[in-house]
């Protein structure tokens, strides 16, 4: 993958235009280590930063199509992604006409929107964020995937319109301040759910997934060419059971097939769930592929518990692993090692914001470090639970009938998370940023213009809408964390599950085909059942592992110390006194086995973020 920046300016670039150039797309070298490149012109600048992946040697970027040699550049793009569809269309485009003087997807892009216009995106398949620049039309687009699986921001103001991947490209420019309102702390409060289309800092929006925003003289012009609301309102294709497993079973096999060509080293993520195990076990049985490497995650734990939940993890993932072929390796991360505060650091420096999960998040992030010293790519089990109904929150009464989005409810479903998390915030400041009365809005609006079939069930329409919540609110703050922290570890992250037609077909199916057998996710078992062994095939939902190493939590607790004793500007006007007293949280207990210290991580990962990006706050 790649980071994207630059902008456009009907007043003109000015003289300093090279050096702000520069300077945004240096504040995403993580992105591209393998290179980087700069076009600019009267009104437009576009940057690249590459992490090469697919035809080397001619992929370099930003790229451009004229007419011939010493004509203007017709058009220019710099674009992030993989496009998994690029030999079927780069072989049409050939029959229309077209020369291609590369073998990767980067020109596929260029000339299918020279033939096609904005209406090629309609014909692709990948994860992508790209801005492509017309100058016999003076346009600038922005164009995002149909899941959002690659981060795409921007900021517009006059005549100006900026965008990067990452806020920090934006933010990188002089006339954008990093600068956090109002509205921006209503969204780091509730930190469970990512809004769609906004972000924390003043004036940065986000493109969203499926949309295209086209910026001309005549100002902003925003489109969708894919909505999962107007999906997930059709009927669905069938409602047998053995035939919804077969066509997803298809769509599976194709999805990991496409995303496994690479030119460069590929692997899986392995944690021995259901998801993971069945991407790596149709990887393996790809051509080319066999013994395809596969990678786990452990932590040191000098308890030496054999009954904690790496403990488990570690025997679902081999037993995966030996079933299938792979040649698995478990990767030991040091508990003072995931506690140590540069490694905090370097977590809310990738992902711009204090939001996280502690040591989920630094785990993730030294994982992707290591296993870029093996491979480049990594294939992933990320989204199934969220477009088959996975968690626990589809299913406790108490989540799925309350009054908002379900993960956040007052149950256990969760882990009362998000009220652990109001709970450590100013009772003050919570009361002026009217965090409910905004949270109701947001809830009200994701249901708006939800349509379904009249004859369906209260609990069936319930059910539904929960998928949407799921997969437009909840997943893309995983796929957001998965892409910042892969990246900043040099690593290419692949998401089968986000294949746009598996989620076409799985999101309208009924509940009781996603619940088959009397299982979650039953269909998906029922797909995969003659790839895996029976008591991986049959694993409840798993979360994401945490060190249960108690050393671990007595370094968050001396960190805690530390930054209450001085502490960065702001933290005492966000954070209620009494967490603010390392006493009262030193030593806390897990918080039901997802996060050590819950309360401390937040308090930690805020005062980070003070310190780094020294944020204007206003209230």
């Amino acid at each position: 993958m790649c980071g994207i920046a630059g902008w456009v300016d009907f007043a003109g670039l000015g003289p300093e235009a090279p050096t702000i150039a520069a300077r945004m797309n240096d504040a995403q070298s993580h992105r591209g280590p393998d290179g980087s490149g700069v076009w600019s012109s009267r009104h437009a600048v576009l940057a690249h930063r590459r992490l090469a992946v697919i035809d080397l040697d001619g992929g370099a970027q930003p790229m451009a199509l004229h007419a011939g040699p010493g004509t203007p550049d017709r058009l220019v793009l710099t674009y992030n992604g993989e496009l998994y569809n690029y030999r079927e269309l780069r072989t049409e485009l050939i029959a229309r006409g077209h020369v291609f003087r590369t073998v990767g997807d980067t020109e596929v892009v260029l000339a299918a929107w020279d033939q096609w216009g904005p209406r090629a995106v309609e014909r692709f398949n990948g994860i992508y964020a790209f801005a492509i620049w017309s100058s016999a039309e003076e346009t600038l687009w922005l164009v995002r995937d149909r899941l959002g699986v690659k981060p795409l921001h921007y900021h517009h103001e006059g005549s100006r319109l900026l965008f990067g991947s990452e806020a920090k490209a934006i933010l990188a420019h002089p006339a954008v301040p990093t600068a956090v309102d109002e509205d921006g702390l209503r969204q780091l409060v509730l930190s469970l759910v990512k809004f769609p289309g906004l972000n924390p800092y003043r004036g940065i929006s986000e493109v969203l997934p499926g949309q295209v925003v086209a910026f001309s003289r005549n100002g902003v012009r925003t489109t969708r060419y894919w909505d999962l609301k107007e999906v997930i309102g059709r009927r669905a294709e069938t409602s047998d059971v053995a035939d919804s497993a077969e066509r997803l079973r298809a769509l599976l096999d194709d999805a990991v097939g496409r995303q496994t060509i690479s030119d460069v080293p590929l692997c899986t993520l392995l944690s021995g769930g259901l998801d993971s195990s069945a991407v790596t076990a149709i990887a393996g049985r790809l051509p080319g592929h066999d013994g395809v490497r596969s990678f786990s995650v452990d932590f040191t734990d000098t308890s030496d518990s054999t009954g904690s939940r790496s403990a488990q993890d570690r025997r679902y993932a081999r037993d995966a692993a030996d079933f299938i072929g792979s040649r698995h390796a478990n990767i030991v991360l040091d508990s003072g090692l995931l506690a140590d505060s540069a490694v905090r650091d370097a977590t809310i420096r990738a992902r711009d914001l204090p939001n996280g999960f502690g040591d989920l998040d630094t785990s993730l992030l030294l994982l992707c470090r290591e296993i870029r010293r093996h491979a480049t790519v990594a294939l992933s089990g990320e989204a199934a639970d969220e477009i088959l109904g996975g968690y626990k929150w589809f299913h406790d009464p108490a989540a799925v009938w309350s009054d908002t989005f379900p993960w956040i409810a007052d149950s256990p479903a969760h882990g009362h998370l998000h009220q652990k998390v109001l709970g450590t915030i100013d009772p003050g400041l919570l009361a002026s940023l009217r965090v409910d009365e905004f949270l109701r809005e947001q809830y009200a609006d994701a249901l708006d213009g939800l349509v379904f079939e009249e004859d369906l069930t209260r609990e069936e329409r319930r059910h539904r809408e929960i998928i949407h919540l799921a997969t437009s609110y909840f997943l893309p703050m995983l796929l957001d964390r998965n892409d910042r922290l892969s990246m900043a570890g040099g690593l290419e992250v692949r998401v089968p599950f986000c294949d746009h037609r598996i989620v076409e077909h799985v999101v309208r199916l009924p509940q009781g085909v996603h619940n088959s057998g009397g299982r979650e996710k039953g269909v998906l078992r029922t797909a995969v059942r003659d790839l895996l062994p029976t008591n991986v095939l049959e694993r409840t939902k798993s979360p994401y592992p945490s060190t249960p190493d108690p050393e671990y939590s007595k370094r968050i607790g001396e960190h805690i110390a530390e930054v209450t004793a001085n502490p960065p500007d702001h933290l005492r006007d966000i954070f209620d006194r009494k967490v603010l007293d390392p006493h009262n949280i030193a030593g806390t207990a897990k918080s039901d086995g997802l996060v050590s210290n819950y309360e401390g991580e937040v308090v930690l990962n805020f005062a980070s973020w003070l310190r780094q990006y020294n944020p204007s706050i206003t209230t």
